[in-house]
């Protein structure tokens, strides 16, 4: 792949721009935005509409259903979600690209790390520079890039930046789902790998929460009259545990058991968290099994059990339409000086879901960093430069058909 003059005219323009990208970055980290913090998320969601309204682009609020979560008395607590902000351009173009990304993070808002600051080896230190304020900066960086280039008519472009990515996307993974449909090449920014490499197959990921209801009793007067669910809950988690092992990359993490009341109470009731990682559908399809084969038979007799959840991230497989793209992408990496490698991960996000909806895309565009989820999360200021400009070269490479955004969609659809 070679660089044209008026795609290094480009290039050159985001090579000044490392301290812009850099500077809004870290005044995003310092406003709190994790996932549960609503006045956080709105003010996030406020930076970004101002953000947006510099290009000519529709800016528009999305909606998004309540936020269920499941409580450790086994209730359905509803909860108001901050919006999705949605950005389109030129929706009539042949070349439809859909880039995504999420304004939440992992951090709550009474958590002690709340500021960027740089460490003694020059990395940028703090919450979200990586995941993903670092990558939003990134990704809007090169769109300002893209906007420049003669080309740019043949491509339309839509942006969706959601509130909910951390927690697994429940209210924006029915937009995510359609605008995977409508689109013809996803490019999302999560963080790369700090030497640079990106993520190539994805396993698939469920959540799940099982409620396990008893019988109350006094633990010394009427034992044997109780059903204890905190103790059907402990056979449930071990026989769940008992499923690892039995079917290659397939694991199930059992993650908290609450439940139960005073020590002379037999527990009424009790909530099994776990999650699962699949590499395939069929894999999913086999653990799907197996859960509702284990809920369907409670452990002894006297208890209900109710299962929420499932999967919201289904697996994401190098397919045809994968390893296309992501041979295009190295080109450009290389005409960039920037070598790229893959590698397989057990993480998730919303290019599972974007590749679920027939969209082949790269998910790991956004700055080299690493610690995420962590008070240890890191990205290297260098990289925003250098990914910024790989993204626009990409964007500049679909307009002229070098990248064939049609065939690539067309290769993704015979999959599925």
């Amino acid at each position: 792949m070679r660089i044209l003059p008026q795609e290094q005219a480009v290039l050159d323009r985001l090579a000044q721009r490392g301290p812009d990208l850099i500077e809004r970055a870290v005044g995003w980290c310092a406003q709190n935005s994790g996932s549960r913090n609503h006045d956080g998320l709105m003010r996030q969601l406020e930076a970004l509409e101002a953000l947006a309204a510099t290009l000519p682009c529709a800016v528009e609020r999305v909606a998004l259903p309540d936020l269920v979560e499941i409580t450790d008395a086994g209730e359905a607590r509803h909860t108001p979600s901050p919006p999705a902000l949605r950005l389109t351009l030129r929706p009539e173009a042949s070349v439809q690209v859909v880039m995504t990304g999420h304004y939440d993070t992992v951090f709550p808002a009474d958590s002690a790390f709340q500021s960027v600051r740089t460490r003694d080896d020059g990395a940028l230190w703090g919450p979200g520079i990586a995941d993903m304020k670092g990558g939003i900066s990134v990704m809007f960086g090169a769109l300002e890039a893209f906007e420049t280039f003669p080309g740019k008519d043949r491509v339309g472009w839509t942006v969706l930046w959601s509130p909910d990515e951390e927690i697994g996307s429940p209210g924006s993974a029915q937009e995510l789902a359609r605008l995977g449909a409508l689109g013809h090449l996803g490019l999302t920014f999560e963080p790369a790998l700090p030497d640079g490499s990106m993520a190539g197959a994805r396993k698939g990921s469920a959540n799940f929460h099982l409620v396990v209801r008893g019988k109350a009793a006094h633990a010394g007067r009427a034992f044997h009259e109780g059903r204890n669910a905190v103790a059907g809950a402990a056979m449930i988690a071990a026989e769940l545990h008992g499923l690892n092992g039995l079917r290659d990359e397939v694991t199930i993490n059992v993650s908290k058991i609450s439940g139960g009341s005073a020590l002379n109470v037999v527990a009424d009731n009790a909530v099994v968290r776990f999650n699962v990682r699949v590499p395939d559908k069929a894999s999913a399809d086999w653990i799907t099994a197996e859960v509702n084969r284990i809920v369907a038979s409670p452990p002894f007799e006297g208890l209900n059990l109710h299962l929420h959840g499932g999967f919201t991230r289904p697996p994401k497989p190098m397919d045809a339409a994968q390893t296309e793209l992501c041979r295009a992408v190295e080109g450009a990496g290389a005409a960039l000086g920037l070598p790229i490698a893959w590698k397989p991960s057990g993480g998730v996000c919303e290019g599972n879901n974007l590749h679920a909806a027939g969209l082949p895309n790269i998910d790991t565009l956004g700055v080299r960093g690493g610690d995420i989820h962590s008070d240890q999360e890191f990205a290297w200021p260098e990289s925003f430069v250098e990914r910024a400009q790989l993204s626009a070269l990409i964007l500049m490479k679909v307009a002229g058909g070098e990248i064939d955004a049609h065939r690539l969609k067309a290769l993704r659809l015979e999959t599925l």
